[in-house]
């Protein structure tokens, strides 16, 4: 991958659909929490494909989880439209936090500020907003994106651990809320409140019994939260996504998993975090989403959320 102009390669190298159902993944493996380069195929995080309108000109948006996968895919499309972007990461992911800031610096299409993080401590993910609304100069969306699973359980639920539980749950949930409510001394109205839950929120799988808790805690959480925020004119969504090829595959899932990830979906394919961009642009954007709140938009390849 090269600084070129992204935009300028958009149409050669954005593949179709029917492209991308051919695409093949080969049985691989990594420890968790993964790294991007170590995939193959290397995900699409729409480095070549996005096209900025300026949808999101002069917002300041703090993604967490917005080192690769979807959160990556997320920074890129804000910046390209015209937003400038703040994303977290755990130290071991720092490679893929640091290519994030390059693609989106290259571009010269907004700023990218990246924080070293762990939202599982308290002090640590309350510190992250004020540090984000410092470097931005304030806060006007946040995407809750940094989450984890584990389906390397032979025997599924005999496996779980309760340190297995207690990780998912700090992560996914309670993380979030920390992150969240910190956030709220900043944010006001017009600003607008993402978060990723998931298909297993709606079809859990059964090796995923934790994961698939928290993002059903947290399709209710968007809807509660919406609510309450309604008032202050704070929108709160949630983009449910459904097998996504991202480092969180490769590192949590069996490999045997792997050739066949995403065929079960109606459309027969997994789809890529750039697939997911345009969700979260919709959502973050007033001009287009201004009544949209407390409500989860399934990018699920046609699996269904109701």
């Amino acid at each position: 991958m090269t600084g070129t102009n992204t935009n300028e390669n958009a149409q050669s190298t954005n593949k179709t659909g029917e492209q991308l159902s051919k695409q093949e993944f080969p049985q691989q493996t990594q420890n968790a929490p993964g790294m991007t380069t170590a995939m193959t195929p290397e995900p699409d995080h729409g480095e070549f494909s996005w096209k900025g309108l300026k949808r999101l000109a002069g917002k300041r948006a703090l993604i967490t989880g917005g080192d690769s996968g979807i959160g990556r895919a997320t920074a890129i499309a804000f910046a390209r439209e015209g937003a400038h972007v703040a994303i977290s990461y755990l130290s071991s992911e720092i490679e893929d936090a640091q290519r994030t800031q390059e693609i989106i610096d290259i571009d010269g299409k907004g700023g990218c500020e990246i924080f070293e993080t762990d939202i599982r401590d308290e002090a640590r993910a309350r510190k992250l907003v004020d540090d984000a609304a410092e470097a931005l100069g304030g806060l006007d969306i946040l995407v809750n994106d940094a989450g984890t699973q584990q389906g390397r359980r032979p025997r599924g639920f005999a496996d779980l651990k309760g340190d297995d539980m207690r990780n998912i749950f700090s992560t996914n949930l309670l993380g979030t809320f920390y992150v969240t409510q910190q956030a709220l001394t900043y944010l006001h109205a017009g600003s607008s409140i993402i978060n990723v839950t998931s298909i297993q929120a709606y079809n859990p799988s059964a090796n995923l019994i934790d994961y698939a808790a928290t993002k059903a805690a947290l399709t209710n959480f968007t809807a509660n939260l919406a609510q309450q925020l309604g008032p202050r004119g704070i929108r709160v969504n949630a983009v449910a996504p459904g097998p996504i090829w991202t480092p969180l595959i490769t590192s949590t899932m069996p490999q045997e998993s792997i050739e066949n990830f995403g065929r079960h979906t109606p459309l027969g394919r997994a789809g890529q975090p750039s697939e997911l961009a345009g969700a979260m642009v919709f959502l973050a954007n007033n001009a287009e989403a201004s009544y949209v709140s407390g409500t989860v938009l399934a990018v699920t390849g046609g699996e269904p959320i109701f």
